[in-house]
């Protein structure tokens, strides 16, 4: 129920029945009522404004009969959900008081639409069986749950992390050294307020992951794009990139080119690291889906010599609204990452991590990690028929082994960002590949996701994108 604010004029001018009147339809035609809100009965209005009852009652049963308001009964008085579009339309007069601004509609941004990148099949999470757990510890939180929590995280989530970790990624860990946090965004904030200062030196792919870019940026690092290939980032290229700090990478499945990291690559680059006494930020991006070869390994696990930061989330797996994420810290920098993380946000919300906590140690995650695998590999093979159908003459697929969107690139001279505009009028979304470069673009193209739409939808998708190819640009 909404409190109304209607002035009144108490000299006699105009009846206080007819300013009430007045005031409530000119706010259900300016809009600041809305069809279907539920107005404050006759008597609490008549308390509200300190009048009689009586010109309220004679008011409201005016706009009653005009159908600018509705009764249910038992329930209150309503503005009316019918009401023709002509009222709608209707302005006030040019002295009225203005209205406060409407609230915009909820959008999803695209965030649904074909082809976003880094969506799950939010149609094929265990809702029922993480309903019941949220729902269990929603109803048992203990008094100390309710309270200030480990600025690390919930003990047993972090227990559950550095198991699942050890068995399925290859990571070397301990619970203790897991930090808990609210993304990947967060995990970079983080580290990059622990290890860099302003004007150090952090290498980033080029091309790379834009939002690693921000976030770096934000901490006051001194940006160094290095080249990566087919092996992954070009060590000789690091080695000439002058001072460097910290080096970030997606060493399992490249943002966006979607290749991986070979061993010797990876072994150089941890042998730069202990010689220039750098660090490295492992962001283990869409490691757990691979369509050509098992699961890699962790470069963390390779580490003989504490110099790698490992960093990943649930938001591609399970949900992304769940935000939780996590670091994995060397045992020397944990006092450090805790301290930058009580300055960050104090601590992550305890209920979602005790239900997370759960749902791994019950064995749901791994369970909905292998049935996800055979979805996503039916839907990529979806995309992929469905390129070849309608797109095959326009683009080139790229690389397709893993994650959850296939890179594609167009023809020399044609513009990714204005194609990007072009779909979004035909409802579909996508990322350009040359917005993630930090220099001078030097291939376009585009990232296509396809874990958050089924075969059907995702095969419709390419017929129109085919079109939109075809089109003029």
């Amino acid at each position: 129920m909404t409190t109304l604010h209607l002035p009144l004029d108490r000299s006699g001018g105009l009846p206080l029945h007819r300013q009430i009147y007045d005031g409530i339809r000119g706010a259900i035609l300016a809009g600041a009522l809305r069809p279907g809100q539920r107005i404050p009965s006759t008597r609490g209005l008549a308390v509200e404004l300190g009048v009689s009852r009586l010109p309220v009652l004679a008011a409201y049963e005016q706009l009653l009969h005009e159908c600018y308001l509705e009764g249910r009964a038992g329930s209150g008085t309503y503005v009316s959900q019918a009401l023709p579009d002509e009222l709608l339309e209707s302005r006030p007069a040019p002295d009225a008081p203005r209205p406060e601004p409407r609230v915009p509609p909820e959008r999803d941004y695209g965030g649904l639409a074909p082809f976003r990148t880094s969506l799950p099949a939010l149609d094929r999470f265990p809702h029922a069986a993480w309903a019941r757990l949220v729902a269990r510890h929603a109803q048992r939180l203990p008094l100390a749950h309710m309270a200030y929590g480990d600025p690390a995280g919930l003990p047993a989530l972090r227990a559950a992390i550095a198991d699942h970790l050890r068995a399925a990624c290859g990571v070397r860990c301990s619970a203790g050294q897991i930090l808990v946090v609210s993304g990947s965004q967060a995990a970079l904030r983080i580290a990059a307020a622990m290890l860099v200062a302003p004007g150090d030196g952090v290498a980033i792919e080029e091309p790379g992951y834009p939002g690693a870019r921000a976030a770096l940026a934000a901490g006051g690092a001194r940006l160094l794009p290095v080249p990566v290939d087919e092996a992954g980032i070009d060590i000789d290229a690091l080695r000439r990139a002058g001072p460097v700090r910290v080096t970030y990478v997606t060493p399992s499945h490249q943002y966006p080119l979607g290749m991986s990291m070979t061993a010797a690559r990876r072994l150089a680059l941890l042998d730069w690291a202990r010689r220039e006494d750098a660090w490295v930020l492992e962001d283990d991006y869409d490691s757990e889906y691979r369509y050509v070869s098992r699961p890699l390994g962790a470069l963390q696990g390779m580490d003989g010599h504490g110099r790698v930061i490992y960093i990943g989330t649930f938001s591609k797996v399970l949900f992304p609204a769940l935000r939780i994420g996590y670091l994995v810290m060397p045992p020397a920098l944990l006092p450090e990452a805790v301290r930058a993380r009580l300055a960050f946000d104090l601590f992550p919300p305890t209920l979602y991590q005790s239900a997370l906590a759960e749902f791994l140690a019950e064995g749901h995650f791994a369970r909905h990690l292998r049935r996800m695998r055979g979805v996503y590999q039916a839907r990529r093979a979806a995309l992929l028929d469905g390129l070849a159908r309608h797109c095959g003459d326009r683009l080139v697929v790229h690389n397709a082994d893993a994650g959850l969107h296939v890179a594609v690139l167009l023809p020399d001279g044609r513009d990714d960002t204005d194609l990007v505009r072009r779909m979004g009028e035909r409802g579909l979304t996508a990322t350009a590949l040359s917005t993630c470069y930090a220099g001078p673009a030097h291939r376009c193209g585009l990232l296509l996701g396809f874990g958050g739409s089924d075969e059907r939808r995702l095969l419709e998708a390419t017929r129109v994108l085919g079109e939109v190819l075809r089109g003029p640009g």
